[in-house]
């Protein structure tokens, strides 16, 4: 694979940033924002006083809520006994308990249980106000760090979190040891389910794309490749929202920026934004439609009171997840225009390309410019066919299938993403040993005459007979290409957020922001100041972090203020680069060849306005057409609003 000339790209970019205006940049994320804004003061006040009162319904579940948890904590329980049954991980704790009157509250025991080991457990009040604001200021430091990390020194994002982290655990250390803060138990906010599936995807992607010419990735590749620019990103953005309804965003991301990278590379593409947030975006947007589309959707099956199916979740969520595809997509074509439609004189002959079949000259030029590069490597004598499927892709195919199955199946997804590379690199190790040809070690001359093997002698001037040579391992090739900075940037982000959470800022922000309609989340007009509270908090603080606190907020949430929760929370992702670990990895990958186009600074001008953009209009969906109880069931509210 080449590489961008680095100087050249950034160049070209800047150039195309020079010839676009800053109202023209800037506009659509300043109206969108400004938009949001009055949007909620007109519908809830300026200062919150047109928020209605709460209901009987909502005093009557706050009773009930009450006293269920009054009932749980008189509940006699053996802690030793709980850990056998439940272990430390949700997924084992038994929802059919709650089929009956007594299962229900040995469930909701168990539940409570469980959660003071998931989730966020309070230390806030073991703060001081230095302790608790000076950590927070830290945060924020390597925050806007992180967000433009060409602004300071090149250290580049995996540096600067683990920095990051590593100042954290001293800082607090050193708050420890006056009296400020309270411990800071580093090992636990590591989530090490993401590090092992981000190492498991890495060494898979790596085993698909070097295994062979003409492999699974190549013709993966092919698939969305096209001559046609605005057509490449529409493969692009289909692809990747159904990838990521069927499995877990960052997989698909991992996978598939490797081949976008490629594929801007083949054609030498003067502005790889368009295509890098084709990817991103509708990776985001696509993983919002299912329970296992990302880690927040997979956490709050586990921690919600109530049961939300698998159909159920994806029901409610097809038509916001729709609407959100469709904005995002028209604004990729009306925002990056210049770059998609190529010698188009504006948007209403861009509509007469893509609905009526119309070109341009430029992009006749360019398709005709593609057609005869294929036609030229085909015809090319030194040209191995790889248009057919040798056992080697088969393989790849099969193990690909199974890595499917497993994970549909419910297997633990770190297992099985590891096992699927373990597997690729045996089969990789076996077919260089056996089937590949033997690199060719001999020395020739200037006519090209092969020279003789070099003699080698012994202390004692006897010569040494030459060893059969050793194969070079998996360890000192394909293993180094393992992104093991991506794994240390997560490493110091969850240090960073773990003890940022400590603080109690976030729950303090949410409390303090959602003013009345804390216990009124998604009533009315307190929906969209809802959505909006968690999207901000999901940008700051991560939106796994963020469910965990609603979790342990409100324990009793009903499946839909869940669904409003999920939905938010993962359409964050698009307002900033930080927002969402799909963003930093196509990043990641962009920069291995010298793209290093995608930054915060050219992310937000797009991801502002389509984020905000898509949740309102799903949240508006979702609040208008939902299929799940906005009560909760098992804590009888249903039966009491009858």
């Amino acid at each position: 694979m080449t590489v961008y000339d680095e100087e050249d790209m950034v160049a070209a970019v800047e150039v195309s940033q020079k010839n676009t205006s800053s109202l023209r940049k800037w506009g659509p994320a300043i109206f969108a924002a400004v938009g949001v804004l009055a949007l909620n003061a007109a519908l809830l006040g300026p200062t919150g006083n047109k928020i209605p009162a709460l209901t009987e319904r909502h005093l009557a579940f706050q009773k009930l809520a009450n006293e269920r948890t009054a009932a749980v904590l008189e509940m006699e329980f053996d802690e030793e006994n709980d850990r056998k049954v439940m272990g430390r991980k949700l997924k084992k704790l038994d929802r059919s308990l709650a089929r009956e009157d007594d299962g229900v509250m040995e469930y909701t025991r168990r539940r409570h249980r469980m959660l003071g080991d998931y989730t966020h457990v309070d230390v806030s009040g073991d703060f001081s106000t230095f302790g608790k604001w000076s950590t927070t200021v830290i945060y924020f430091a390597y925050w806007v760090f992180l967000m433009f990390p060409n602004w300071f020194l090149p250290i580049g994002r995996p540096g600067i979190a683990l920095g990051g982290g590593l100042t954290m655990v001293v800082y607090r250390f050193i708050l420890l040891s006056t009296g400020h803060g309270p411990v800071f138990d580093a090992e636990k906010v590591i989530i090490m389910e993401p590090l092992f599936l981000l190492f498991g995807l890495m060494l898979t992607t790596i085993y698909l794309e070097k295994m062979e010419r003409g492999g699974l990735f190549d013709k993966l590749r092919d698939s969305l490749d096209d001559g046609c620019r605005w057509k490449r990103s529409a493969k692009i953005m289909i692809m990747s929202t159904l990838g990521s309804a069927a499995v877990m965003n960052d997989s698909i991301v991992l996978i598939f920026s490797a081949v976008v990278v490629d594929l801007n590379v083949r054609h030498k593409v003067d502005n790889s934004m368009p295509y890098m947030l084709s990817l991103a975006t509708t990776a985001n947007i696509g993983s919002a439609l299912t329970l296992t589309g990302n880690p927040q959707n997979i956490l709050i099956v586990s921690l919600a009171y109530d049961d939300i199916g698998w159909v159920e979740f994806a029901t409610n969520m097809l038509l916001p997840v729709l609407s959100a595809s469709i904005i995002n997509s028209c604004m990729m074509f009306v925002y990056y225009s210049a770059e998609l439609f190529p010698g188009s004189s504006g948007h209403f002959e861009n509509l007469g390309i893509m609905f009526a079949g119309k070109k341009t000259p430029e992009m006749i030029a360019e398709e005709n410019a593609y057609l005869a590069k294929l036609a030229a490597v085909k015809d090319d004598s030194q040209f191995e066919d790889t248009s057919g499927w040798t056992i080697w892709s088969k393989l790849q195919i099969v193990v690909c299938l199974l890595f499917l199955i497993c994970f549909a199946s419910g297997l633990d997804v770190c297992v099985t993403s590891i096992t699927a590379g373990a597997v690729l690199m045996v089969i990789a190790a076996y077919k260089r040993q056996h089937y590949d040809p033997k690199p060719d070690n001999i020395e020739y001359d200037a006519d090209g005459n092969p020279l003789p093997a070099k003699k080698v002698y012994d202390t004692n001037g006897n010569e040494i007979e030459p060893e059969e040579e050793e194969l070079v391992t998996e360890s000192e090739t394909t293993l180094t290409e393992v992104d093991y900075g991506l794994l240390m940037l997560f490493i110091g982000q969850f240090l960073l957020i773990g003890s940022f959470d400590d603080t109690g800022v976030p729950q303090s922000f949410f409390n303090a922001s959602m003013g009345g309609c804390a216990d009124q989340m998604v009533e009315g007009a307190c929906v969209y100041w809802f959505v909006m509270i968690i999207t901000i908090l999901s940008n700051i603080a991560s939106n796994v972090p963020v469910v965990q606190m609603l979790a342990a907020t409100f324990p009793y949430a009903s499946p839909y203020e869940w669904l409003q929760v999920s939905y938010s929370a993962t359409i964050a992702g698009n307002l900033t680069m930080l927002g969402s670990a799909a963003n930093m990895i196509v990043a990641f990958q962009a920069a291995k060849v010298g793209d290093r186009t995608f930054t915060s600074e050219r992310h937000a001008p797009f991801g502002i306005p389509s984020c905000l953009l898509c949740l309102y209009t799903g949240t508006f969906i979702l609040a208008s057409v939902h299929f799940s109880p906005e009560c909760s069931v098992r804590l009888g509210e249903c039966n009491a609003q009858q």
